[in-house]
């Protein structure tokens, strides 16, 4: 028999109260494994098959989309007291993963095996309104992204694509060269130098190298 392992006891009724069911929280703690991932280092890649569902606890994770031409997407960020809602309908339908998740900062997640996914939906309820509401929330989050596509101008998706890296970073100094953030807005390096300049010219960020202070 499996015992509970205290330390992610806690960690869970701090970060996920959300998840409130005493029996839910010790099931975790027994079958949930706690890990770490560096920075920049990818916790699941386009293909794979999902084997562990993660709840994270500290740092944050992005999440890409990948076309069928190679060309890749950012989509949103997950921080702590959240999870990947894609990866439960992965595990739930036995797929292979249609995104890419790396640490954006030195992250901890518990990992949770797939395989009590289903299960839990099943028999507790705080589960099932915690998957349901990941999914809602992550839902908007794809609205969102799509709004700035379809509506928004490249200098607007910028903007929002740099305080959206802030907020997950917790800071207003962000590290990342011109081509990192072109890759994730599928632009070209040539156009995201010159509206970051714009955004200088405007008082709206600092340039450094490597380096962009949001003002």
């Amino acid at each position: 028999m499996q015992e509970i392992n205290q330390d992610i006891l806690n960690l869970i009724r701090k970060y996920y109260p959300q998840i409130a069911e005493r029996p839910l929280q010790e099931e975790i703690a027994k079958v949930g494994k706690v890990m770490q991932f560096k920075t920049g280092e990818v916790i699941m890649d386009y293909g794979s098959y999902v084997k562990l569902v993660p709840l994270i606890i500290e740092g944050s994770i992005k999440v890409s989309r990948e076309d069928e031409d190679g060309n890749e997407l950012f989509l949103y960020y997950l921080q702590p007291g959240e999870t990947c809602s894609m990866s439960f309908t992965c595990c739930m339908m036995n797929k292979k993963s249609e995104i890419r998740t790396i640490a954006e900062e030195d992250t901890l997640i518990i990992g949770i095996p797939t395989r009590f996914m289903d299960e839990w939906m099943g028999r507790y309820q705080s589960w099932k309104n915690f998957v349901m509401t990941s999914y809602d929330n992550r839902m908007l989050e794809l609205v969102r992204t799509i709004d700035n596509i379809a509506f928004k101008k490249m200098d607007e998706r910028l903007l929002h694509y740099l305080e959206k890296k802030a907020e997950a970073n917790k800071s207003r100094t962000l590290n990342a060269t011109h081509q990192e953030i072109a890759y994730d807005l599928n632009a070209s390096r040539e156009a995201v130098s010159r509206l970051l300049k714009q955004l200088e010219n405007d008082g709206l960020v600092e340039l450094g190298r490597n380096r962009i202070e949001l003002l």
